[in-house]
């Protein structure tokens, strides 16, 4: 005769058994397996942007990000892939005038759209005055995070003009000012890993005094 133990043991061995039959009974069949695996194919869309002045149209998978859409599709490798994750800020483009993550959006969602890149700021012979100022303020090193860094600059600087208010805003009647508490705050979302934020609200702020 066999210990108590033995007896709960065997239920549970039966209770497994029947489980793991009811998981085999539950798998679809490899016909069915292999019709999921056909709606795994990707749905393809057509997107016509203007990007940098110019209009493009392309064909893409519709899960495709704007970032993925303008570095592999146009070829315009300015913008960096950082952490995917819109938590850096590498990939900053304007779109219609504001500044986004382009990692975290998709290229069908912006049919239409009018997008700058870095690439369609400045040229080496014709440097847009952000970038100008980031070569005379040293505002990058390894320069990984720069395009995104003077993208959102010129974006941040135009929410400024335009009088839309950050956290650290303190009055919202006056005019507003690009003060250094102003740029850091509204740039806290580009990151740099090697840190150059003072030279880059200084770059800023010689850009934002020509402005004025």
């Amino acid at each position: 005769m066999g210990r108590p133990g033995d007896v709960d043991m065997s239920r549970r061995d039966l209770v497994a058994g029947a489980t793991a039959a009811a998981a085999l009974t539950a798998l679809p069949s490899s016909g069915a397996r292999a019709g999921s695996a056909a709606t795994d194919a990707p749905v393809m869309a057509k997107v016509a942007l203007t990007v940098n002045g110019q209009r493009r149209e392309l064909e893409l998978d519709a899960r495709t990000s704007l970032l993925d859409a303008a570095r592999e599709h146009l070829h315009l490798t300015g913008s960096k892939k950082g952490c995917d994750h819109g938590q850096c800020g590498a990939c900053t483009m304007i779109v219609d005038g504001r500044r986004i993550n382009s990692c975290l959006t998709l290229a069908v969602m912006h049919q239409g759209s009018e997008i700058t890149t870095i690439e369609g700021l400045g040229q080496p012979g014709n440097l847009h005055p952000m970038q100008a100022a980031f070569v005379a303020h040293d505002g990058y090193q390894c320069g990984y995070c720069t395009p995104g860094q003077i993208c959102s600059g010129v974006a941040v600087l135009a929410e400024i003009k335009a009088g839309i208010p950050s956290h650290v805003t303190a009055d919202l009647t006056g005019a507003m000012e690009a003060t250094p508490a102003e740029i850091r705050e509204r740039m806290s979302g580009n990151i740099c890993r090697c840190g150059a934020y003072s030279n880059i609200v200084e770059a800023m702020t010689e850009v934002a005094g020509r402005q004025a």
